[in-house]
């Protein structure tokens, strides 16, 4: 029987931490819910505690220091226990009922990643900035050519996959790039990466968005490091 489990990696997440798991909870498909603390410093980690201690199935665990959300990741692996595992950023720029979607395909793709993108479909999306979107784009069109297999956006958030190859994948990556690193290792496993049209609302910098040009460059710099070495 297939059962889900969803990550929320968080760093000082304060204004939109328990709005974001709100929209989590009020789906009623997950198993479990871990709340992976990259060291908050705002207030956020107190808020993650209270709302771990009012709902069972939540879990929280924290970093022993500040080392980006490819580590945050990788630091709650050892606690899911449900045949499959979804990644969901704590901002609000996804919305998770599109993970019920995703989910749905996992019946008769159940060895396969399930990938939310921002770049097909007529669902609505919206602070969709011009030069972050041609970015996405040419990152997503370099990622596939030096793969050979087409993908729309790398650079989502929304990653489906089953856990054992989670589990089993080792993440070297600490910050953004930990997205090119997850899908050139999957590739490398199984080749068999289903997309889904996503909704997304993206966030200004003073709203506190953390992704910067610099990691653009490393996002090509990984596609090559993770398409011919591990």
């Amino acid at each position: 029987m297939n059962n889900l489990a969803v990550i929320i990696p968080f760093y000082n997440e304060k204004a939109f931490l328990e709005i974001s798991l709100k929209r989590v909870t009020d789906l009623k498909i997950f198993d479990q819910i871990i709340l992976t603390d990259d060291c908050s410093n705002d207030g956020s980690s107190e808020i993650a505690l209270n709302l771990a201690d009012s709902n069972p199935i939540i879990e929280y665990i924290n970093g022993d220091s500040n080392s980006g959300k490819g580590q945050a990741l990788n630091n709650a692996k050892h606690l899911i226990k449900t045949s499959h595992v979804v990644i969901h950023d704590a901002d609000l720029e996804y919305f998770p009922d599109d993970i019920v979607e995703m989910f749905n395909l996992v019946e008769d793709n159940p060895e396969s990643l399930i990938l939310g993108s921002r770049f097909i479909g007529t669902k609505d999306r919206k602070n969709v900035y011009f030069r972050t979107n041609l970015a996405n784009r040419t990152m997503s069109l370099f990622f596939s050519l030096i793969n050979f297999h087409y993908i729309t956006d790398i650079a989502t958030c929304y990653k489906l996959m089953p856990t054992s190859f989670f589990k089993d994948l080792n993440i070297k990556e600490k910050g953004f790039s930990i997205e090119v690193e997850l899908l050139s290792k999957f590739l490398k496993t199984n080749m068999n990466i289903v997309e889904v049209p996503i909704k997304y609302e993206g966030r200004s910098y003073t709203e506190g968005k953390k992704i910067k040009a610099y990691d653009g460059f490393r996002y090509l710099f990984n596609t090559i490091k993770y398409r011919f070495f591990n």
